[in-house]
């Protein structure tokens, strides 16, 4: 198993509160290798934060997350660049002083690369749908679209095993997304990327996915493969598929 998410807990003390209110309650799922799952629930569920514990930038109260067997910050340091992050808000996340070309070759820097940097940006554009003329375009030079593909990127310069998609998509306008959506599917069955796709839009969720959790109040309330979504058997995740697919369940 790739990704196992094991009896995680997790609390935050609120600003002037003694009590510790609780964010993620025994959470339990697993993760293939190549397969991309799909994270979804109402804001306030707790989807930012186990996104945090994944990516080892916090620790849980309790429980273990592993990554092909080993804790996810020991994973982190043995296998430099193989995970990578796209999160929603695409302006803070790219440098506004960096060039695309910047931007993209940033994580390859930090990793000491310094062999071939022309040809692989250029590789790297073509794979994401832009052209080599952008290279020298700074971030308020190009649209939303243009500088989340520049982000996409950037997250696939280190050649990742996995990649953490953290409501990639919801900023930008609905057509733009469905272009974004096949960019990321067709890039997950060139490279062979496993995907964590976190979101509230449970119908782009249905569409990249192979397997769907729902998330509410901290808890795994349901974990089913995506084609099997008319068969979910609790109230919560029958609410929100109803309310964008007319499944009589």
């Amino acid at each position: 198993m790739f990704l196992q998410v094991k009896d995680i807990n997790k609390s935050y003390r609120k600003y002037g509160k003694i009590e510790k209110q609780q964010v993620l309650k025994d959470v339990n799922f697993t993760i293939k290798e190549g397969e991309c799952v799909g994270l979804v629930g109402e804001s306030g569920s707790g989807k930012s934060t186990l996104s945090r514990l994944i990516l080892g930038l916090e620790k849980p109260d309790s429980g273990r997350i592993l990554i092909e067997d080993l804790n996810v910050k020991k994973w982190i340091k043995e296998n430099q660049g193989k995970m990578s992050v796209v999160f929603q808000d695409y302006t803070s996340s790219a440098n506004p002083n960096f060039t695309v070309k910047e931007i993209i070759l940033e994580p390859l820097k930090v990793l000491g690369k310094k062999e071939n940097l022309d040809k692989i940006t250029e590789d790297l554009l073509d794979k994401v749908g832009l052209t080599i003329d952008l290279l020298d375009r700074y971030p308020h030079e190009l649209s939303g679209g243009q500088l989340q593909r520049v982000c996409i990127a950037r997250s696939i310069s280190t050649k990742p095993k996995f990649i953490v998609l953290d409501e990639a998509i919801s900023s930008l306008d609905v057509s733009i997304q469905a272009q974004i959506l096949e960019l990321l599917k067709d890039l997950k069955d060139e490279l062979n990327i496993t995907y964590l796709f976190i979101a509230h839009d449970l119908q782009v969720v249905t569409y990249l996915c192979d397997r769907i959790i729902f998330l509410y109040r901290g808890e795994v309330v349901e974990n089913i493969h995506s084609l099997n979504l008319a068969y979910v058997k609790n109230s919560y995740a029958k609410r929100l598929l109803n309310s964008v697919i007319p499944f009589s369940i």
